[in-house]
């Protein structure tokens, strides 16, 4: 079952948002949102290809300031720690976000679909099941936490990685930036399980080829992210949700996806062990059985 890997654009106003699809039009629509300041490549081509088999049709894309969708070049000299306190004036809030998945949707012609949300994708995907409900068909939280005021968030993040990779210091030609953006990706994966050293080496330089990463990009969605999203009531929830995080994440606590289990009534929630904040491949064969079971 191929994948259509050409590159299309959804609108949301004068903001192109740029999409891929695999498996069959006629499959469950399932949407996938990628967290911040990463390009929809995280969303392992392999994990895709095995949704499309199991049945459905997916959908990733870049969020805005990432990869091919539109770029916000605005001068923005903050720090990321005040990013993470919604700090600046980000040209665009968290709500755009969610209109920006709601455009591909719309797109692509579903009136509701599964949605899977990654990291701060997951908060998106909150934020999209609380405020329009009749689009989503389930909910799948991964490496996540309930998306909530600052305050509330940070006693969920590990606070010691985010500072090494703060200090992860490469050369500015193509090569640095690869390998800048490869060892981000084992500083994310878990110690204990197995690095896909190639996989990473690709994303790399695939990313590389379709958008360099640039730092002020990352703190304009992080400052959006954290600054304008209030709170949510998360037990409005209805679809089915599953919540799932990594025995060694190296960013977010497990105490974060516990509380978003308790927020949300009626979620399931699973622990992976020698998965970090990553889709760590030996996973993705019970990953996607568990999400199947939402679209049955």
């Amino acid at each position: 079952m191929a994948a259509d890997t050409t590159v299309k654009m959804a609108r949301n106003g004068d903001v192109e948002i740029a999409y891929e699809t695999f498996g069959e039009p006629g499959g469950e629509p399932l949407l996938l949102i990628m967290g911040l300041g990463h390009q929809m490549l995280l969303w392992p081509d392999g994990f895709c290809q095995a949704l499309a088999e199991a049945g459905f049709h997916v959908a990733r894309f870049d969020n805005r300031d990432s990869g091919l969708s539109t770029y916000f070049d605005t001068p923005d000299d903050q720090k990321w720690w005040q990013a993470l306190l919604g700090g600046g004036k980000p040209p665009y809030s968290s709500d755009a976000f969610v209109d920006d998945a709601l455009a591909v949707m719309d797109t692509l012609g579903w009136e509701s679909a599964h949605v899977a949300g990654a990291s701060m994708g997951s908060a998106i995907g909150q934020m999209i099941a609380v405020r329009r409900p009749e689009r989503v068909r389930s909910l799948t939280a991964v490496m996540s936490m309930p998306a909530a005021s600052t305050l509330t968030a940070l006693r969920h993040i590990r606070f010691g990685t985010i500072l090494r990779m703060g200090r992860v210091r490469h050369s500015a030609d193509r090569a640095g930036q690869e390998q800048r953006i490869v060892d981000i990706i084992r500083m994310l994966a878990s110690p204990h399980g197995t690095f896909d050293e190639a996989w990473a080496r690709d994303v790399a330089r695939r990313g590389y080829d379709r958008r360099p990463f640039d730092p002020k990009a990352e703190r304009r969605q992080l400052a959006a992210g954290r600054g304008n999203r209030g709170e949510l009531d998360l037990s409005q929830i209805k679809a089915p949700t599953l919540i799932v995080y990594g025995q060694d994440d190296p960013i977010v606590r497990s105490s974060g996806s516990k509380a978003l289990a308790r927020a949300i009534p009626g979620s399931t929630i699973i622990g992976y062990p020698k998965m970090g904040h990553d889709l760590s491949k030996h996973v993705w064969p019970d990953l996607v059985e568990r999400m199947s079971t939402a679209k049955a």
